[in-house]
């Protein structure tokens, strides 16, 4: 009876010390509240993702998958290459709540998706004729509407990003995903088709644009002009327009080089690795931009030991977890592939144990980043990306022209490799740099990779030799 109630009274006090710490208004319990909504709502977005990945590869063919990838690899490559940084402009500028402010962000945003999908239909031929599949001049124009629909988004996204405020902005965007992979769902059904997913996705991105304006609280969106914000966003994002540059080659080179080397449907099975293995380094950007990116800009590691030891337990936390996800990635990826996937899809097993590995670095080094763009000096966040950018573009056309597709999975990690003493003189110069930290996060993998390849000692010669590298 007293063993019973010391353990209520202990359950009690656990229930009471976590409403304690995610309760409240501060920003230690916001940016837990957030790490716990981005959490749950990426991991539920990626469930969705592989539903929808297992029924669509059971609808359609190997090369529906590999024309869709050249096609976002364009559409990325264009909304990146414009990229202005409205978004995280909002998020550290001490205008980011003023109406006047807004009103600028969004008609900028709403030019630049009718620019864009004009650029669209200027590549649409080029790319096309690059490729060497005809399919893309006609996919590329209806797909490129997408960043029309996309710049008509409510900038309460970025305000709920600014205040750490994600519960209605995960919900809205669970809510319009499913929506828009059911529609995606009938479509395949129906037409069979790569034009299934297209029309797919600009249905989803029209559902997350209404509910966008519908569901969140905010700024009521308006078009407007303020003179001083536009040069605010302008003289921010003018480093962030190369570092987007950079941002594609670092984030979609691959598939870009792949697909002038390998045929289209090997280019599709290369995709369902790469989308299994690529969830630790998308949610590592999603944490990053919602919740490491605006802790380190509330509390600054120049201006203290204790915004360090703040920021420290924050990267310790999310890191290792990050890691820890990618290493059990890699270790069940070939098992994984197998059981959910049809046996001509086989070949993405090993392709995703490389890539988990390879993202390793990055998932350790990622932080920085953040570190560099909250600071508001964009400038050292646009050097760092650009000399990665370049370091990886290089690596992988050499890599990939000797080794194929074992060529695309080395090349990520060891530009990581490379350009850390850079990432570390950045970091330094904000008082941000932990080379403690890093080591020890280094040691982790690299005892990691010595596992998983012992898990795996045929990956590598799979990899090479499957698709002819």
């Amino acid at each position: 009876m007293g063993q019973g109630r010391a353990n209520s009274e202990r359950q009690g006090r656990i229930s009471a010390s976590l409403r304690r710490l995610l309760g409240g208004d501060g920003l230690r319990a916001r940016a837990l509240r957030g790490t716990a909504f981005t959490f749950f709502g990426f991991g539920a977005q990626q469930f969705l993702r592989l539903l929808l990945n297992l029924v669509l590869t059971r609808l359609l063919f190997p090369e529906a998958f590999g024309l869709m990838a050249l096609v976002m690899v364009v559409l990325t490559g264009l909304q990146m290459l414009s990229d202005t940084g409205i978004n995280p402009s909002i998020v550290q500028s001490k205008r980011g709540d003023d109406p006047g402010f807004l009103k600028t962000a969004w008609s900028l945003q709403i030019g630049r998706g009718f620019l864009l999908w004009l650029l669209t239909l200027a590549l649409a031929v080029p790319m096309a004729r690059f490729y060497d599949q005809p399919q893309l001049a006609a996919l590329l124009p209806v797909a490129g509407f997408a960043t029309v629909i996309q710049g008509l988004q409510s900038m309460r996204l970025a305000t709920a990003n600014r205040h750490i405020a994600l519960g209605r902005l995960t919900m809205m965007e669970l809510g319009s995903q499913t929506l828009g992979i059911l529609v995606t769902i009938l479509l395949a059904w129906w037409l069979q088709s790569v034009w299934a997913l297209v029309i797919g996705t600009l249905i989803g991105i029209t559902i997350k644009t209404m509910m966008s304006h519908l569901m969140l609280s905010g700024h009521q969106d308006r078009l407007g002009w303020d003179r001083a914000a536009f040069w605010e966003i302008f003289h921010f994002g003018k480093y962030i327009f190369i570092g987007s540059m950079a941002g594609f080659l670092i984030n979609n080179a691959d598939r870009a080089v792949l697909g002038k080397f390998i045929s289209i449907g090997e280019l599709g099975i290369y995709n369902i690795g790469f989308f299994m293995a690529s969830i630790p380094f998308i949610v590592s950007n999603q944490l990053g931009a919602r919740v490491l990116m605006p802790i380190y800009a509330k509390t600054p590691p120049r201006e203290g030991p204790a915004n360090r030891h703040k920021v420290r337990l924050a990267r310790v936390m999310l890191t290792t977890a990050l890691i820890g996800l990618g290493l059990v990635l890699a270790s069940i990826g070939d098992w994984l592939i197998k059981l959910l996937y049809e046996p001509e899809y086989a070949l993405a097993g090993p392709i995703m144990v490389l890539l988990s590995l390879t993202y390793l670095p990055t998932l350790a080094f990622n932080a920085y980043a953040n570190l560099l763009l909250a600071s508001g000096k964009s400038r050292n966040f646009t050097i760092y990306l650009v000399v990665l950018g370049a370091l990886q573009l290089t690596l992988l056309i050499l890599l990939v022209r000797e080794y194929g597709i074992l060529g695309a999975a080395i090349a990520p990690g060891l530009a990581a490799l490379l350009v850390y003493p850079l990432t570390a003189w950045l970091a330094h110069r904000e008082r941000g740099w932990d080379p403690l930290l890093d080591l020890g996060f280094m040691i982790v993998i690299a005892l990691g990779v010595a596992g998983v390849l012992s898990l795996h000692d045929t990956a590598i010669s799979e990899v090479l030799n499957g698709l002819g590298g």
